[in-house]
């Protein structure tokens, strides 16, 4: 089997250099408000006109190409860390060229406020749902990485990330992005990583378990996000400054001007981390939408977005050299239903034949804010169809088979040949939720056969399986221990 390489492309180079010369424009003459004492004190060292009174740097073209440049030759020499799950997707820190991926990662995750259950009922969810969906989680075959489904309301907010991290490792392996409230947050749940990967080392070596911050667009880098970012980045753990300038509301509302703004946050952030350590391993990034003008509200799956995810991927991996993983697998719907399979199959496939690394965060329904189980077994049997949808095919004198053709002949068929046999199940999607039935005897026998009947009953078995803790008994009572102090400490 082989993959189509070239991916499609929505940017011109002269339109990825228009992007990047109006986010250099943005930097250096209207600048970013950064609430950080530390932060401006460094910026200022690298060269950025700070003022303290405003909290606004501006930064130079100069200084921000410089950066942007020596980015690009890191990322072409770098060997490790070959990559690292974020919360939505995946980055890698090694450059390759923009193709179209088969292997694409596919990530859960996402610190889902809510929890539409099996009962269909949307409510704040507890301890053992988040242990229920990550179960779910570890048994799910597409899905690659994973951080929190699902947040437990009845954890005290201020030990909730500690906790729900301690959960993610007990009970998969498949170690994703995860959040971070605060940089004492970063503290405790390195000690975590620490004792999954074995030593301080290789967790830098092999980074796991790492959040990243955010600004807040339109070129606002809060306080509390700063500390977050520089907790990570001091104990020399990559990070991104992610973005997400919503087109119409806290951006431009065309498309071009929105990405430009990202881009300019996400640049200030480069060079905030070069300026704190100019050994800093660092990527850039932008999660870019539309505001929903009946709403307010941030849409996550609108047809207007596909091409504005890809030419987020152009510019990220193709033009800065970072190749990324994407927003993908997303809905605006309330729940599961044929909007929101429309809108996730859609916003799956688009990111990987533009040439995502990977996409996520999938489970989600309502603009990401609810977590489904139902829908996360739905979500992996889209990863799959898509998986396989962009897998191509060779064409050879051995996979032509004129002997074959020839053996058949005219009038002849070909589901009796042993070469069928053997062929069949690579070339096929089998997956029994895609089946191909013949018309059913009765309306049950329909019922039965819908995806959601079929995705609840799957989604019921695999969450009441038990599953093999990945850590030992020495690692789980170190994880224990560190939740403990972590208690003691945060609450009480």
């Amino acid at each position: 089997m082989k993959t189509p390489l070239e991916p499609v492309r929505f940017l011109t180079t002269n339109e990825m250099e228009t992007v990047h010369d109006s986010a250099l424009a943005i930097l250096s003459e209207v600048g970013m408000r950064i609430d950080h004492d530390e932060a401006l004190d460094c910026l200022a060292e690298a060269g950025c006109e700070v003022n303290r009174d405003a909290r606004v740097a501006k930064f130079p073209r100069k200084v921000v190409q410089g950066w942007v440049d020596r980015m690009r030759r890191e990322f072409a020499e770098r060997v490790e860390p070959e990559g690292m799950a974020v919360r939505y997707s995946q980055v890698r820190f090694r450059a390759e060229p923009l193709r179209v991926h088969r292997d694409f990662t596919v990530n859960a995750g996402g610190y889902n406020a809510f929890i539409y259950d099996l009962d269909g009922v949307r409510r704040r969810p507890v301890l053992e749902d988040t242990r229920a969906a990550l179960r779910l989680v570890a048994q799910l075959d597409q899905i690659t990485y994973s951080g929190i489904p699902c947040a437990a309301a009845d954890v005290p907010l201020p030990l909730r990330p500690v906790t729900m991290v301690a959960e993610l490792v007990k009970h998969t392996d498949k170690l994703g992005g995860i959040e971070a409230l605060t940089p004492a947050d970063v503290e405790w749940i390195c000690r975590i990583g620490e004792v999954v990967r074995g030593s301080s080392t290789e967790l830098k070596r092999r980074p796991i378990l790492v959040g990243y911050a955010e600004a807040r667009t339109p070129l606002c880098f809060d306080r509390n996000m700063v500390e977050v970012y520089l907790a990570y980045l001091k104990r020399g753990l990559p990070q991104s400054l992610d973005t997400m300038p919503n087109c119409g509301a806290t951006a431009p509302m065309h498309p071009a001007g929105g990405l430009a703004v990202g881009v300019a946050e996400t640049l200030g952030g480069l060079v905030l981390a070069k300026a704190v350590d100019a050994e800093a391993v660092v990527t850039v990034d932008v999660t870019p939408s539309f505001c929903d003008m009946q709403s307010g509200i941030f849409r996550y799956a609108g047809a207007e977005r596909v091409p504005l995810l890809a030419a987020r991927i152009q510019m990220i991996s193709e033009y800065y050299g970072c190749p990324s993983g994407v927003h993908g697998g997303k809905t605006d719907s309330l729940a599961p239903d044929i909007r929101a399979g429309v809108e996730k199959g859609i916003s799956m496939l688009a990111p990987v034949l533009c040439g995502a690394i990977g996409i996520g965060t999938v489970g989600h329904i309502e603009n990401a804010v609810t977590f489904s189980p139902v829908q996360l077994v739905i979500d992996n049997e889209i990863a799959r169809y898509v998986r396989r949808a962009v897998t191509g095919f060779e064409v050879t004198p051995e996979t032509v088979d004129l002997d074959l053709i020839r053996r058949v002949g005219i009038g002849g068929n070909y589901i009796e040949q042993p070469e069928t046999a053997d062929l069949f199940r690579d070339l096929l999607n089998l997956s029994p939720f895609f089946a191909v039935h013949p018309w059913p005897v009765d309306a049950a026998d329909i019922e039965a056969r819908k995806m959601l009947t079929l995705a609840e009953q799957n989604a019921r078995e695999l969450m009441a399986n038990e599953v093999e803790c990945p850590l030992s008994d020495d690692q789980v009572r170190e994880v224990d221990k560190i939740v403990a102090d972590a208690r003691l400490t945060i609450v009480e």
